[in-house]
């Protein structure tokens, strides 16, 4: 097998460039494997067919792979990346030193490649592990094979599991759903009925139910009421009901799902996230509770003083919040772009500072962490900075037992906040200590399950400011003037872009009219590549950001960046590709899970700085810091010429350009729309059908979280008011 044209790390369906006896040309074949590089053999199973796009093709049901045993194939087969610590270069030094014995002398006499120049103990060990992982990785493949599961899944469940991994797998598959990072329940049930786990087995409706619960997690819910999820196990796993309502009560006798009550309803829950929505409501009544320790300062003093230290002048409405920040010490302040929110936090702050109080800042991004450094002057962390986390406990230092030493805590973007991450930061708050939570409650929820922020605000239990005024300075930019008329429901006041040649004076917001998604798209591409830049002196993979309303289709996310890759950096030398993309030097890449180990979570934007082929690895720098990935591990990140808005919270760029059409119509919402607006600093361009704009300004339905944190704290209230 000369060439691996295509190969899915997920299906493992594979598109090969084949040398075949008989064949003066390489043959294409079609089929499926779990593993496979250059070199190898294959013995393929199967028919001929004409492709009318590629031509003749051989079509394999049955791909089985052999080791090669030409000195070529061998050289090719090593050289392929598949062991770490063997390129191309290592690969041909091997292959002219033992020949066809460089298998056996690699797993037997390990220590004869000290004999080779340039190789000491270091690279010697690098080898011997990394063909012995190969080895037990390949037993596990055999196994895993005929399941679809990819070479990369495979290396993630032989870290987790190590060489038990097959009894493991072999005892409950369902566990793989739970364990392992990209392997969801679907592939874990294919394994389970090869294993001839019956589909009627209470394990499998166990694990089903569960499944459904994570899934609508994955969609913000943080409970099911019962008979939907009922319904949902019996539609999802093709059981009865009896059988699905069979396994709910045996989780909850198992300690995995809680019952509860949200309005007279019985709901069901993770474990884990009852714990976080009723530690939330715990924390912030206890947080509550008391006075500060600069609640005896005279506020008619303090509002001239901290206008006078600070050279501004604070409107009736931010005069109020001071007075209400400085005499609650649980205070949330809301509101969209340019009503003040950073004057209004400054102002609390200096006037705290004035105290001699210990001020902790945080917010849930690098960037926004960044962003929140530079308006206050003080140091602002990520919340898992803050709480300290650490990997080898994959938890928090601080927490209830150790809390943070602090008088105030400010969170900003504290919408972006999911309720699992809100119940590790308040727990580690202690009683003594103010909490601040600055947001915009009209943006997007947060991606994890909850709706903190508009939950908090709903119970009407903690005091709130919602900032609506456009200060004067504000109202000069469109961006801020138009957030406001889309989140009101307005369609945005449309300018037309300046034509090349005329100097017509610049604004910082346009609509570019397009007719169909093909039109879009050629639109965007000249407006990102050419337009942005000459106009504006912006650089269009560092200043300017895509950000689309869908993952998928001819305008989601995944087909603008291969564009856009194409468009912005054509040059950028060796490629790494892997799951689906073609990695190269220069790429702007977007980190998509949280990796504690190497600090780098969801959202955070990253370009990549060096590869090395031989090792199979790359760096990423990360605002000035380089992190190093293997190959393997790429699926933890994906290219960021666009994202999706979803993953632009909490974010800012200085130009964002956004995609707009009917097509998009399932995510077509107000809230969706004000987002990806907002994240725009000093342009914002949306190329799209008028209609689609229209939609999306319109369209406030955006789907009600079901959770119960508003009750709780409502609840709470209520309780302690009584006893007082």
């Amino acid at each position: 097998m000369e060439r691996v044209t295509f190969h899915s790390e997920e299906s493992g369906f594979c598109v090969l460039r084949v040398k075949v006896k008989g064949h003066k040309d390489l043959v294409t074949v079609t089929g499926s494997a779990a593993s496979i590089s250059p070199g190898e053999f294959v013995e393929c199973h199967g028919h001929w067919f004409n492709d009318k796009t590629y031509g003749m093709q051989f079509k394999s049901q049955r791909l089985t792979v052999v080791p090669p045993s030409t000195l070529a194939g061998i050289e090719k087969y090593l050289g392929s990346g598949m062991i770490k610590g063997i390129g191309p270069h290592f690969a041909k030094k091997l292959v002219k030193a033992f020949g066809e014995a460089v298998f056996e002398i690699i797993e037997e006499t390990p220590e004869r490649l000290l004999e080779l120049p340039g190789i000491g103990s270091k690279r010697k060990e690098q080898v011997e592990r990394g063909w012995a992982d190969q080895k037990a990785i390949r037993e596990i493949m055999v196994f895993l094979q005929s399941y679809g599961v990819g070479t990369s899944r495979a290396v993630r469940i032989y870290k987790t599991y190590g060489k038990e991994a097959i009894a493991k797998v072999s005892e409950n598959p369902y566990r793989l759903a739970l364990d392992i990072h990209g392997i969801g329940f679907k592939t874990a049930d294919t394994i389970a009925q090869k294993l001839g786990i019956p589909k009627d087995s209470l394990i499998r409706a166990q694990a089903g139910v569960r499944h459904v619960l994570q899934e609508l997690s994955g969609e913000g819910h943080c409970a099911c009421e019962s008979n939907n999820l009922v319904e949902h196990a019996e539609k999802l796993l093709e059981i009865d009901a009896a059988l699905a309502a069979q396994a709910i009560e045996h989780e909850v006798q198992e300690g995995n799902l809680v019952e509860d009550f949200i309005e007279e309803k019985r709901v069901l829950y993770l474990t884990a996230l009852h714990k976080a929505e009723v530690g939330v409501a715990a924390s912030l009544m206890r947080i509550a509770a008391g006075s500060a320790a600069w609640s005896n300062i005279d506020i008619e003093t303090a509002l001239p003083w901290v206008e006078e230290q600070a050279k501004i002048k604070l409107s009736e409405s931010q005069k109020k919040a001071v007075a209400l920040a400085l005499t609650n010490k649980l205070l949330v302040i809301t509101g969209g772009p340019g009503v003040g929110k950073t004057t209004l936090v400054n102002s609390i702050l200096r006037i705290i500072a004035a105290k001699q109080a210990r001020i902790l800042l945080c917010a849930p991004t690098g960037r926004a962490a960044k962003r929140l450094s530079e308006s206050t002057s003080l140091t602002a962390k990520t919340i898992h900075r803050l709480l300290e986390f650490d990997p080898k406990i994959f938890g928090f230092k601080r927490n209830a037992e150790n809390q943070l030493e602090a008088d105030i805590v400010v969170i900003d973007e504290s919408s972006m906040i999911d309720i699992v991450l809100m119940n590790q930061l308040l727990k580690a708050i202690p009683d003594n200590a103010a909490l601040l939570l600055v947001g915009d409650v009209d943006q997007l929820p947060s991606v994890g399950p909850g709706a903190v922020l508009a939950d908090i605000i709903a119970s009407e239990a903690v005091p709130v400011v919602r900032l609506t005024e456009i200060f004067r300075q504000a109202a000069t930019s469109k961006i801020i003037v138009n957030a406001h008329r889309i989140n009101q429901g307005q369609l945005p006041v449309r300018e037309a872009p300046p034509q090349d040649g005329k100097q017509a004076e610049l604004s910082d917001f346009y609509f570019v009219a397009a007719e169909t998604p093909e039109d879009i798209s050629q639109k965007l591409m000249q407006i990102v590549a050419e337009r942005i830049p000459k106009r504006f002196g912006l650089d269009a993979i560092k200043d300017v950001q895509v950000l689309t309303p869908m993952n998928r289709g001819g305008l989601g996310s995944r087909s603008l960046n291969a564009e856009l890759q194409k468009l912005l950096n054509p040059n950028s030398g060796p490629q790494l590709t892997k799951f689906g993309w073609n990695y190269g030097v220069g790429d702007k890449v977007l980190q998509i899970i949280n990796n504690y180990d190497k600090e780098v979570f969801n959202g955070d934007i990253g370009t990549i700085s060096s590869i090395d082929m031989e090792e199979a690895e790359l760096l990423i720098d990360f605002d000035g810091r380089e992190v190093k990935y293997d190959a393997s591990e790429l699926d933890e990140v994906s290219l960021a010429y666009a994202a999706s808005i979803h993953k632009s919270q909490g974010s800012e760029y200085p130009a964002v350009v956004i995609p707009l059409a009917t097509q998009h119509y399932m995510m077509l919402e107000r809230n969706l729309l004000y987002t990806g607006v907002t994240r725009g600093k000093k342009l914002v361009v949306i190329v799209g059908q008028p209609r689609a704009l229209a939609m999306a300004v319109k369209n406030k339905r955006a789907a009600s979280r079901l959770t119960a944190l508003a009750q709780r704290l409502r609840n709470k209230a209520l309780a302690l008011k009584v006893i007082t």
